[in-house]
């Protein structure tokens, strides 16, 4: 199989160029962070830098790996993370564009590599518990239902890649920052922070990023399955905690 790439370079300091380079004797099963591996061994034998991009885990899990093909933030297949896209999505002879995922709040550190610190300031916002827990025993006395933790757990899932913000128009966190409000909001312990979580955590996404655009690109994007009811989470628990802290006034 033979593919022309089209990568994005760019260094710290200058704007960034696209480069070409031509492969050959691709296997279809390879992913396309293989084909980056193939290309750097290529590029570092004859003598020249070789592509920066993230990547650790390579099995879906991390949310390390992520990156823009022609177009799409990961790439063709929905719910898959970089480094589970495979070739046979594309075409023998087919040009393909890598490049990082394009976001206002994810500036290009080098080549497809971004700095996605703007996920780690919404966590620092109240995506943690602080309550004090106590030890394992202790946790276990406290009965939770089987749907409520199932439900817990999917929204649990979320790998913090940033695809949902690549692949919003306007850059927006929601499906990221509703599937840490819902599944916080699920449990005995987390849900004591509730109201403090939710009016800290939407500012700093209405501050950082944009509002939800509501077209459904960032659940088409995300490699963990997040359901589009994380974004009507946000609101939910805006207004949820807006009108609990009028009711603490009046009394």
């Amino acid at each position: 199989m033979r593919l022309r790439i089209q990568v994005w370079r760019q260094s710290p300091i200058d704007n960034g160029h696209w480069e070409t380079h031509d492969l050959n004797d691709l296997s279809p099963g390879m992913s396309i962070l293989e084909v980056l591996d193939r290309l750097n061994e290529l590029l570092v034998a004859q003598g020249d830098e070789a592509i920066a991009f993230d990547s650790d885990c390579r099995e879906g899990i991390c949310g390390a790996c992520g990156i823009t093909v022609d177009g799409q933030a990961h790439g063709a297949t929905a719910n898959e993370p970089s480094c589970h896209q495979r070739l046979w999505s594309y075409q023998d002879g087919q040009t393909v564009r890598l490049e990082p995922l394009r976001a206002g709040p994810f500036p290009v550190l080098r080549d497809l590599m971004v700095d996605r610190q703007a996920l780690d300031v919404m966590i620092m916002a109240g995506g943690f518990v602080s309550v004090n827990a106590g030890a394992a025993p202790e946790s276990n006395d406290l009965p939770v239902g089987h749907d409520t933790v199932e439900d817990a757990l999917d929204f649990a899932a979320c790998i913090g890649c940033g695809a949902c913000v690549a692949a919003c128009p306007n850059g927006s966190a929601n499906l990221f920052l509703g599937a840490k409000l819902r599944h916080l909001s699920e449990l005995p312990l987390p849900s004591l922070e509730r109201d403090r979580r939710a009016k800290e955590m939407v500012a700093t996404a209405d501050r950082v990023f944009g509002p939800c655009s509501n077209y459904g690109e960032c659940a088409i994007a995300c490699p963990a399955g997040i359901p589009l009811a994380a974004v009507s989470q946000v609101n939910r628990e805006r207004l949820r905690a807006a009108f609990r802290s009028l009711r603490k006034v009046r009394k």
